[in-house]
């Protein structure tokens, strides 16, 4: 017999996704069946909408959205931007980020401040956000971000942006312990895609922040 059930028809937000890791797990995501909103800067606007186009090649639904993520109010219009294109949001993966190599006592405090305010603020604004919608939808959900190897152990050369990692990692952590009881998870990779985490058998996995690595660091 038929079935006239239709497919549950979900989707996802990735930030930094006109390349690299970003654009890998945007397309991960549509491959499983995940309608997906591409953001990234306005320098990478091409790139965006080359895999826009691509995503369109798999039968699934995309738009693409500039905004900076280290700017509160441009998080808000990406996921107002997302939710009124492809509907409610199931998914944030708040992967946009920069590094910088740099001799410790060659660091400037804006150095400081701008690798914070895009990969801790950035990913603060984007669980935030998305948390709030999803709460407001009534629905479950799954915030992922952007930790690296070196929020386990930092690396010389590289001060501030392991700080910047480590304090994803324990945002991650906190943000788990306060948004489970909307039924909303909170775990972060580093530093690659985690193919199983938007499956359901991660619905049982908050908190934790998941190195791929090929073995360098161990948690």
């Amino acid at each position: 017999m038929a079935s006239n059930q239709q497919p549950i028809q979900r989707t996802a937000i990735v930030t930094g996704s006109s390349r690299g890791i970003g654009k890998a797990i945007a397309v991960r995501l549509a491959e499983d069946g995940f309608d997906v909103c591409i953001n990234d800067i306005q320098t990478n606007s091409q790139a965006i909408d080359e895999v826009v186009t691509h995503i369109h090649t798999l039968k699934r639904k995309a738009i693409g959205v500039i905004a900076d993520v280290s700017h509160r109010n441009e998080v808000e219009t990406l996921v107002q931007r997302s939710v009124e294109a492809l509907g409610p949001l199931d998914v944030m993966v708040a992967n946009a980020g920069i590094a910088q190599v740099k001799p410790v006592l060659e660091l400037t405090e804006h150095d400081v401040e701008h690798m914070f305010q895009v990969n801790l603020f950035g990913v603060f604004n984007c669980y935030q956000v998305a948390a709030k919608q999803m709460i407001k939808q009534g629905t479950k959900g799954k915030l992922i971000g952007a930790a690296s190897v070196v929020a386990y152990r930092p690396f010389s050369l590289l001060s501030h942006y392991s700080a910047s990692k480590w304090a994803v990692r324990g945002l991650t952590q906190a943000f788990a312990l306060e948004v489970a009881t909307h039924g909303i998870t909170c775990n972060a990779y580093a530093p690659g895609i985690v193919g199983t985490a938007c499956g359901k058998g991660s619905d049982y996995m908050t908190g934790q922040t998941l190195i791929i690595d090929g073995g360098i660091q161990f948690s």
